[in-house]
């Protein structure tokens, strides 16, 4: 083969070059050198690089950070919401679930059929800068307070996945954002922490039964999108992941089974939708790391929420079974007696 690309160059070489097969061949050999010499070089700075996002001091293993298969930002945040009335909400059944958030009695509904395509919506609340973040493959809707520091920090989609969960970044610092670990893993901002806020994952009806005021995240997002369908059709009844998780957690239940998560005092528990339902009573009495709290079970709607001895509701996560164990390998977990 290398011979016949010598011959090649030989021949269809200028003659006033005055080069011999034998120069050819040094040549071409020193050019190989070289060659595979850079080569050598620049694999593992580009193994580093995903999605034009530099690896190589992530706090977390920079083979465990998956492209999922969009770009960065192929999956765009909504940075512009429109809102409307609940009643002008017709594109919405009693049954869809959406992501709810109250902050100083103003109350705003995201419907995970529009999170679906979008993952990020920025935000603001009276002048706070809120964004709400839905990762479709671990079932995880979580709101944080992005002031950190003089400006707040305006979130979008990597195109990157840990643990199979989004990789959130920040268009200040470029900085990526566990969203699970709320957590930046990379970049300037590594390993400063968002604050999350109280958020709700429960059906429209009941939503808007306990907020008729509330306001809704409106389909006229500027993009081009059927809301009325999912791009993750029939995922979360599949026992199938589409990536490579460290803790697979016990068969006990359904990988895809919702559970209600929460960390207090660096204990963390979570509570299986399906041993709630189990539940006569709608509230109860639990207690972790000693200290006493109530959970608040609502069986129509699917949702859960948990509040202190005071009534103050506290930081909770709702998730797939999957993604909170492998997070949380050394969770407690209620069941039902």
């Amino acid at each position: 083969m290398w011979q016949l690309i010598l011959t090649f160059i030989y021949r269809f070489t200028p003659k006033d070059m005055n080069l011999s097969l034998t120069s050819l061949t040094k040549l071409l050999l020193s050019v190989t050198a070289c060659f595979c010499i850079l080569l050598f070089v620049a694999i593992p700075a580009r193994a580093q690089t995903k999605n034009g996002f530099d690896l190589s001091k992530a706090s977390i293993p920079e083979a465990e950070i998956f492209q999922g298969g969009p770009p960065r930002d192929g999956i765009p945040s909504i940075d512009k919401p429109q809102f409307i009335d609940a009643i002008q909400a017709k594109f919405l059944n009693p049954d869809d679930r959406i992501l709810g958030l109250v902050i100083n009695d103003q109350a705003k509904a995201y419907p995970i059929n529009i999170m679906n395509w979008h993952e990020i919506v920025n935000d603001t609340f009276s002048g706070q800068h809120i964004s709400i973040t839905f990762c479709p493959l671990c079932g995880t809707g979580m709101a944080f307070d992005t002031q950190l520091g003089e400006k707040p920090l305006i979130l979008g989609v990597s195109g990157l996945l840990y643990q199979s969960d989004v990789l959130l970044y920040d268009r200040q610092t470029q900085s990526l954002w566990s969203q699970l670990m709320s957590e930046s893993v990379n970049g300037p901002l590594k390993g400063q922490k968002l604050k999350q806020l109280p958020l709700a994952h429960t059906s429209w009806e009941d939503w808007q039964s306990r907020y008729p005021n509330t306001k809704v995240l409106s389909t006229e997002t500027g993009y081009n999108r059927d809301y009325s369908d999912s791009p993750y059709s029939g995922y979360a009844s599949s026992k199938r992941l589409y990536f490579d998780i460290n803790h697979t957690p016990p068969a006990v239940f359904h990988p895809k089974e919702l559970v209600l998560g929460i960390e207090l005092l660096g204990k963390y528990k979570a509570y299986p939708f399906v041993e709630l339902s189990k539940k006569s009573a709608s509230k109860f009495n639990d207690s972790i790391a000693g200290k006493e709290i109530k959970i608040h079970w609502n069986k129509e709607a699917r949702s859960a929420y948990i509040t202190d001895e005071e009534g103050q509701e506290l930081v909770s996560t709702t998730a797939f079974w999957f993604a909170w164990y492998t997070f949380h390998p050394e969770t407690l977990v209620f069941k039902e007696q």
